[in-house]
C-alpha cells in the first residue's frame, strides 16, 4: 500500500512563458518560487507548501479541443478565502469565468483557463459564501 504525506505539485505545459507568467503571478497572484536551472524554460509557484511547475513547450496542447470553460474537463483546483473578492478580481482582469456557487460538490466554484487553455478552478467552502 502507499501511504501519501501530500499533493507536492502539479505540472503543466504552456507555450509562452512571459504570458502565462503575467497569468499565474499577476492574474492568480502566486508567488514564484526559485527553480533549477533546467535546460528548458518554465517557472515553478508555491502555493501554501505544494508547488505549481509551468513548463514550456512551443508544441505543447492541452488535451482540451474544445476551449470553452467546461467544470469536467481535467482541472487543478485553488481553495480561495474568499468566492466575491476572487471573482471580482478576475472579472476586472478580463478574465472568461465559469461561475458555479451553489454546485452539488459542497464548494462554491471558479473556473478560468490559463493563455494556453489549462483548466484552473479556484473554490471555497459554500457555507462561506
Amino acid at each position: 500500500m502507499i501511504k501519501y504525506k501530500s499533493l507536492h505539485h502539479v505540472s503543466l505545459t504552456v507555450t509562452n512563458l512571459e504570458r502565462a507568467k503575467d497569468f499565474y503571478g499577476k492574474v492568480l497572484c502566486l508567488n514564484e518560487i526559485p527553480r533549477p536551472d533546467f535546460d528548458f524554460s518554465g517557472a515553478w509557484y508555491e502555493i501554501e507548501g505544494q508547488q505549481l511547475h509551468i513548463i514550456v513547450d512551443p508544441f505543447s496542447q492541452t488535451i482540451r479541443q474544445d476551449k470553452s470553460l467546461s467544470s469536467r474537463e481535467g482541472h487543478f483546483a485553488l481553495r480561495v478565502e474568499n468566492y466575491y473578492d476572487t471573482l471580482t478580481w478576475l472579472k476586472q482582469n478580463n478574465v472568461e469565468l465559469l461561475e458555479k456557487p451553489y454546485g452539488k460538490s459542497g464548494f462554491a466554484q471558479i473556473f478560468c483557463a490559463d493563455p494556453d487553455g489549462n483548466l484552473v478552478e479556484l473554490n471555497v467552502n459554500q457555507k462561506e459564501l
